[in-house]
C-alpha cells in the first residue's frame, strides 16, 4: 500500500486582501482557507452550478476558448494513448457557452464525456470578472486564467511561475511534490506534451508498482488537500501538482506570477540545450561541466567574479535587460552557423 500523502500546511481567516510576502513567496506549499470566499463568482457556485453558469455568461462576450474533449471511456484522465504516439482526447477551439451548454447537458449523468477549458485569459475571455471578484497580490505582474470543465484528472506537472489557484466551483483534490521528487515521479517525454508541460506517467488512480516501483518514494513525500469553493491553494515553483476536479461542474480561477523580472528567459530552453550539448559527452567532461555550472550558475556568488575590475565583467555582472538581449542575440548568431 502506498503511504498516504501528509496534509498542506492551512491558514484560516485570511481575505484576498491579507496575502503579504510571507505567503506569495513561500517555498511550501499552504492552503489558504475560504480566501475567496467573499467574491461573489463562489456565492453563486455555493448556490447551485446552474447560478456559477449564469453569472459567468454575465461578462462572456464571445471569445473562443482552447477545449480538451475526451471520451467517457478515459475516465476524466487527459493523458497519452497506449503507446505515447498521440492523445487521449481531442484539442479545439470552441465558444465558451458551448461548453457551458455541453457541461449542463451532463450534470447528473452517470456517464458523461471528459469536458476541459484550461488556462484561459479571464481578461480576454470574461473582461470584468475581475473587477467584481478581486484579490491583491501585492503589485505582482500576475496573469489571471481560468479553468472550467466536469469530472477530470489533469497528470501531475510543475508550473515555473509560483501560483494561488482559487477553486470558485466545485471541488478539487491537490497532490503535490517538491521538486526533488522528479526521479519518482516517472516524467514522460519533454518535448510532446498533452497540454505544453512534461506530466507523470503515473496513474494515480491505480499506480503499477512494477513499472512504477520509486512512486512510492514521491507518496511518501508528497502533500495533499481537498478544496472547495472559497478555498485556495498557493503553489510554489517548480512544485509537481496533480489535480483532479471532484464535481460535474468545477471552476478554477489562478493567478501566475515570476519572481524574476520579464526579460529573464525560460530555464526550460536552458534545459533543452543542454541536453543537445552536454547530456551525451563522455562521463568525465560532463563532471567537468558541472563544476562549471556549479561555480557560475548553482553556487554563484558575489565572490564569483571579484578578481575580475566591474568594468570587465560583461556577462559576469549583474543583468540587465539590455545584457540579456546581447546574450540572446549572441546565442541566435551562434546556434544559426
Amino acid at each position: 500500500m502506498l503511504p498516504a500523502a501528509e496534509p498542506i500546511r492551512e491558514i484560516a481567516g485570511l481575505t484576498p486582501r491579507d496575502l503579504g510576502p510571507e505567503i506569495l513567496e513561500s517555498t511550501e506549499p499552504l492552503l489558504l482557507r475560504g480566501l475567496v470566499g467573499s467574491w461573489p463568482m463562489v456565492a453563486a457556485a455555493r448556490r447551485s452550478g446552474a447560478e456559477a453558469d449564469t453569472y459567468l455568461r454575465r461578462f462572456y462576450r464571445g471569445a473562443t476558448v482552447a477545449a480538451m474533449l475526451g471520451a467517457p471511456e478515459i475516465a476524466g484522465r487527459f493523458f497519452y494513448n497506449e503507446d505515447l504516439s498521440g492523445f487521449n482526447f481531442a484539442p479545439v477551439q470552441v465558444r465558451l457557452d458551448k461548453v457551458l451548454l455541453e457541461l449542463e447537458r451532463y450534470r447528473g449523468k452517470e456517464v458523461q464525456p471528459a469536458i476541459y477549458v484550461g488556462s484561459t485569459t479571464i481578461d480576454t475571455c470574461l473582461p470584468g470578472f475581475h473587477d467584481e471578484n478581486v484579490v491583491d497580490l501585492g503589485g505582482r505582474d500576475a496573469l489571471g486564467s481560468i479553468w472550467i470543465g466536469n469530472r477530470t484528472r489533469i497528470a501531475a506537472h510543475y508550473d515555473l511561475p509560483d501560483n494561488l489557484a482559487c477553486v470558485v466551483a466545485g471541488r478539487r483534490r491537490f497532490t503535490l511534490f517538491p521538486p526533488q521528487q522528479v526521479g519518482n515521479l516517472y516524467i514522460g517525454p519533454l518535448d510532446f506534451t498533452p497540454a505544453g508541460q512534461a506530466i507523470s506517467l503515473v496513474d494515480f488512480h491505480a499506480p503499477d508498482p512494477e513499472r512504477f516501483p520509486r512512486f512510492a518514494t514521491a507518496m511518501a513525500h508528497a502533500q495533499a488537500a481537498e478544496l472547495e469553493a472559497g478555498d485556495a491553494l498557493f503553489i510554489p515553483s517548480m512544485w509537481w501538482h496533480h489535480i483532479e476536479a471532484l464535481e460535474d461542474f468545477n471552476v478554477l480561477v489562478n493567478y501566475w506570477w515570476r519572481q524574476s523580472p520579464g526579460y529573464m528567459d525560460t530555464p526550460t530552453n536552458a534545459l533543452m540545450h543542454a541536453l543537445m550539448t552536454v547530456r551525451d559527452l563522455p562521463l568525465e567532461q560532463r563532471k567537468a561541466w558541472q563544476e562549471l555550472f556549479r561555480h557560475y550558475v548553482f553556487e554563484a556568488d558575489e565572490n564569483t567574479a571579484a578578481h575580475i575590475p566591474p568594468t570587465a565583467r560583461r556577462i559576469l555582472a549583474p543583468l540587465d535587460e539590455d545584457a540579456v538581449r546581447n546574450i540572446r542575440a549572441q546565442l541566435l548568431k551562434r546556434m544559426n552557423r
